[in-house]
């Protein structure tokens, strides 16, 4: 592995790292991690970023460091061989693939472009080849690194411990099926094989979280509150998921085009079904998003609605949502126990609760939170109280023992 260009041009990449406003103490450990590499890289016979990454993933305390491992050699590899200089937008993780032999990554490979020219969604071809990478790496750690090795047992015990528990879901086998499926072209005894090894797993039905009244009426008043500790964006973002139910990916992809102030509509082209949503800009949301845009908002070109608020400034991702909701129902001083839910979708399952509750038609719902298909909405018939009470049987022509409903 050549380091002489790292070595000459590494003082370009820390100035602009400064210039553009990251942190001292995050160009700090850049400085180290380029040391590092430039010291090492003849002694340890790296060829390339892969095998520095591959490295650090078989230290016993790895899981601790390699998100920020990956973010700072992703950031040395874009500026030593293709000369690009960081963009403050995260990258996509390395996972499995680098790790796996050239037949495993060939699949992958090949899934990706078939998934591609039939249109498949980036986000989906990304979430199945990752999945399936990870089995990959579970058979080539017990020997298996081609696909005619690949036998019933390692299969089944890629999923299910000795003990009987599931060690992976319904959604991890549903992905790598589907990997499997569209590699059938390619090698379709093979595949058939392999396929008919995958065990049948029974989907379950979680019971899913939602907002109390209680809960609700917090969230409210924090969001309208001028002397909450939240800052004018976070309170933008939480009106418009607690109002409308937006998607955490349409608010982070929402543009200053996207907002009529005349007629009081936001007009968004989901990124989930890639269908135009309209929705009414109640005066709350449009109110918080005008003090957000004039007062607090920095000056910049993009067109988007959400800018981070440190260096370098750039558009907000929808990754970038999880903590925003995280702030707001910790100003609110709600769903801080562990396992509770805390993400910006709790919202949306409050709006269609609302509407449901309501008597909203079923179908105008559906298009308020942009739903292309009707059975979108089953999950949140579950917490739709008022019309499930109306469902329940009267218990008075059975038998009751005397004292079952009384005082104990």
């Amino acid at each position: 592995m050549d380091v002489q260009n790292l070595l000459n041009k590494r003082q370009e990449l820390i100035e602009y790292m400064e210039s553009s406003g990251y942190s001292a103490n995050y160009i700090h450990r850049l400085k180290l991690e380029i040391e590092h590499i430039v010291s090492e890289a003849t002694s340890k016979n790296w060829a390339s970023y892969a095998d520095i990454y591959s490295e650090y993933t078989h230290k016993p305390d790895a899981l601790n460091y390699l998100g920020e491992k990956h973010a700072l050699l992703g950031i040395i590899e874009d500026f030593d061989i293709k000369g690009q200089f960081p963009t403050g937008r995260p990258r996509q993780k390395r996972g499995k693939y680098q790790l796996l032999s050239e037949e495993f990554k060939t699949v992958i490979d090949y899934y990706c472009e078939v998934e591609k020219k039939r249109g498949i969604k980036d986000q989906t071809i990304y979430v199945s080849s990752q999945n399936t990478a990870g089995l990959f790496y579970d058979l080539q750690t017990n020997g298996i690194s081609q696909l005619s090795e690949i036998t019933e047992e390692s299969i089944i015990s890629s999923f299910i411990r000795p003990d009987g528990s599931l060690r992976r879901g319904c959604s991890f086998m549903k992905n790598v099926r589907m990997v499997f499926k569209a590699c059938l072209l390619q090698n379709s005894v093979e595949f058939q094989r392999i396929l008919a090894f995958l065990p049948e797993f029974r989907k379950q039905r979680k019971n899913i979280q939602y907002l109390t009244p209680d809960e609700s009426e917090k969230l409210r008043q924090t969001l309208t509150d001028s002397d909450s500790p939240l800052s004018l964006r976070d309170r933008a973002i939480g009106a418009l998921a607690f109002y409308t139910g937006m998607r955490s990916c349409d608010i982070a992809g929402l543009t200053l085009g996207s907002i009529d102030w005349d007629n009081d509509i936001i007009s968004v082209k989901q990124q989930k079904t890639g269908s135009l949503c309209e929705l009414p800009l109640k005066a709350v949301v449009g109110n918080t998003i005008y003090d957000y845009l004039i007062t607090e908002r920095p000056q910049n070109e993009c067109d988007n609605v959400f800018l981070t608020m440190c260096g370098p400034i750039r558009r907000m991702e929808s990754s970038g949502m999880r903590p925003v909701a995280k702030k707001i129902m910790k100003a609110a001083n709600i769903r801080q126990s562990a396992g509770d839910r805390k993400g910006l979708h709790i919202f949306r399952h409050r709006v269609a609760t609302q509407l449901l509750q309501n008597d909203v038609p079923r179908p105008v719902i559906s298009r308020a939170l942009g739903h292309d298909s009707p059975e979108s909405l089953e999950p949140y018939l579950s917490t739709d109280f008022k019309h499930l009470k109306e469902c329940a049987l009267s218990i008075s022509k059975f038998q009751v023992a005397e004292g079952v409903f009384g005082d104990a």
